[in-house]
């Protein structure tokens, strides 16, 4: 806000906003804001002064500064504040409410959000629109089929350089999921930059299928996800965009794939139920014969995947893997039926000592015709969080994530967390999947690269142990000393439904601890807490220092907390890497 308020007084900002900017003072609270006034004598500064003053609100909006809360007029998204205006506080601990979502008054079909015709302007191709992205002189972005230079408008926007994940390509897919930018002001303030427009002649990109590569038919994904791999397909969260929400929406979910995304059929789908026991025949339900025999359950739950933040484990010691950074985790609202209802109702004893595991496997395939598979303990399997669910967020469960069924294990690693579910079977060993046997096993630091390996020797990932890391500032961020602070935010989880019970962040490597606020499932409680915990903190800058090592450290519900390297929880796989984050904030004066 403080941003827009420092515009050129004849900026289409302040002359379109300037009745809202003035309610807006006039109702925020001042816990969730820190607020300035619009005065007289700030249109009559000079070019030169207003140029600084835009300066030094810039470096205060990538400070960080995750208390301010945009709320001028159709621009009321807390961008930088994730939960801020829909949380309660106590004792440290902030409650988790909804989620970020469509202003309820509108709709994409409303006439402000249409894009009028410009004969004045320049007709672009998109390949010439691509030449404008992040780094280029001038920065474009397009709406629909309007192009718009926002090169000059980034410092003042209220989500600060959020807005340049677009730049290059289409803004589309972003005010998706951030839909309070579909106002009649926001629309106009877009207006006021637009360059041109799209070419009408030109065809909608097509996504065309190749007979001879499997990963043709993949499902297309949201532009702001880091791509780590593109076949299989593997992308993380962006960071600056996990504190947005404590569900994290659909197309921002990490992926982890291991195989080409299959084709799969609602109506035609099915789940083949095995191993019943004696005198029991195998069984196949459909998705619609699971919703109407059994009674819906939902868990909020965390997925994360095996390897996130191998890449921190690799600078320590050469690893082996994909070079996950630290946001291959992300939450959501599972929905569907329990799997011991399902079993129980196919006449399984819960209390049977003679079923050990229960295999999982999925529709997708290796180029020899072997399907994905898993298995989770019995036990496990029995315990009510289990689901095998249909919907992720209150809607079908995307491609990428399982559709139409998935079997949901909060506190697992992800790689049991099987998509595309098309099997369940009781077992008295483990799945044969290679997933299971010769993979996902965390091996002694003492075993080397290029030793034999006994995959017998370890036993399988289940339960993950805690984690946790920062989602801002980002390494290398810089910080005015004059700020007095640093506003850190990131996540924390720990396996097995053990739930957090303090985040502490360090300013000098780990000689000086801090309480970060943190903010929980109100629905779920420190035993069985599956959820991930979001926390924040503003952390005094020490005197004297030119940059600051942060390092953040959880410790959950069994009082286990992180170990302060990898040395001794390195393994040659790069799994499981939970050693304290460190991010580096350079200190200017």
């Amino acid at each position: 806000l403080n941003a827009l308020l420092m515009a050129p007084p004849s900026s289409l900002i302040v002359r379109r906003l300037a009745p809202r900017l003035s309610g807006a003072l006039a109702t925020a609270s001042p816990q969730l804001c820190e607020l300035r006034p619009l005065s007289g004598v700030a249109r009559e500064r000079t070019q030169q002064e207003q140029q600084h003053e835009r300066e030094q609100q810039q470096q205060q909006w990538t400070g960080s500064k995750w208390q301010r809360v945009a709320v001028a007029g159709g621009l009321g998204l807390s961008l930088l504040v994730g939960y801020c205006s829909s949380c309660s506080s106590s004792a440290g601990r902030r409650v988790a409410h909804a989620d970020a979502s469509a202003h309820p008054s509108v709709a994409p079909s409303d006439p402000a959000f249409q894009v009028p015709g410009r004969v004045d302007l320049p007709v672009y191709k998109r390949e010439e629109v691509k030449k404008h992205g992040k780094g280029a002189e001038r920065m474009w972005v397009t709406y629909k089929m309007g192009v718009y230079d926002i090169t000059d408008f980034v410092e003042s926007h209220p989500g600060g350089d959020k807005i340049l994940m677009a730049a290059g390509g289409a803004v589309d897919p972003f005010w998706a999921l951030y839909a309070q930018h579909k106002t009649e002001d926001v629309m106009e303030i877009l207006e006021g930059m637009r360059v041109g427009s799209l070419d009408p002649t030109e065809p909608a990109p097509v996504h065309a299928v190749d007979a001879s590569d499997p990963f043709s038919t993949d499902p297309p994904r949201h532009p702001a996800l880091i791509v780590n791999n593109p076949k299989p397909f593997n992308a993380e969260t962006p960071p600056s965009l996990m504190m947005d929400n404590f569900r994290t929406p659909n197309d921002l979910f990490f992926v982890r794939n291991h195989l080409p995304v299959p084709q799969t059929d609602l109506a035609s789908h099915r789940v083949r139920i095995e191993g019943l026991g004696k005198g029991r025949k195998d069984i196949e339900l459909s998705v619609d014969e699971l919703k109407k025999r059994y009674k819906e359950h939902y868990v909020t739950s965390v997925v994360q995947c095996g390897g996130n933040r191998r890449a921190d484990m690799q600078k320590y010691k050469k690893v082996a893997g994909l070079m996950w950074e630290g946001y291959a985790i992300s939450n959501a609202k599972w929905t569907g039926v329990r799997l011991r209802d399902v079993l129980i109702d196919l006449g399984v004893d819960p209390n049977d000592e003679t079923i050990k595991h229960v295999h999982l496997e999925g529709a997708d395939v290796d180029p020899t015709g072997k399907p994905y598979g898993a298995s989770i303990p019995f036990e496990k399997a029995m315990s009510p969080e289990v689901l095998i669910a249909y919907s992720m967020n209150d809607e079908p469960i995307p491609s990428d994530h399982g559709f139409p069924l998935r079997c949901i294990v909060p506190g697992v690693v992800g790689a049991r967390q099987v998509k595309w579910l098309t099997l369940v079977r009781l077992s008295d060993v483990e799945s044969p999947s290679h997933f299971q046997q010769k993979d996902y096993r965390a091996f002694s630091p003492s075993v080397q690269h290029g030793d034999e390996l006994d995959w017998n020797s370890v036993p399988s990932i289940q339960d993950y142990p805690i984690q946790s890391a920062f989602c801002l500032p980002a390494t290398g961020t810089t910080v005015d000393r004059e700020d007095g602070t640093v506003d850190v935010a990131g996540y924390a989880w720990s396996g097995g439904g053990r739930g957090i019970i303090r985040v502490e962040v360090s300013p000098d490597g780990g000689k000086t601890w801090y309480s970060a606020e943190m903010e929980q499932d109100p629905d779920q409680n420190q035993d069985k807490m599956w959820a991930w915990t979001l926390f924040r903190a503003s952390i005094p800058i020490p005197p004297g220092v030119d940059k600051m090592d942060m390092v953040v450290k959880a410790t959950d519900r069994s009082y286990n907390t992180q170990p302060e390297t990898a040395a001794g929880i390195w393994n040659i796989r790069g799994l499981l890497h939970n050693a304290w984050h460190h991010v580096e904030v350079k200190i200017r004066d």
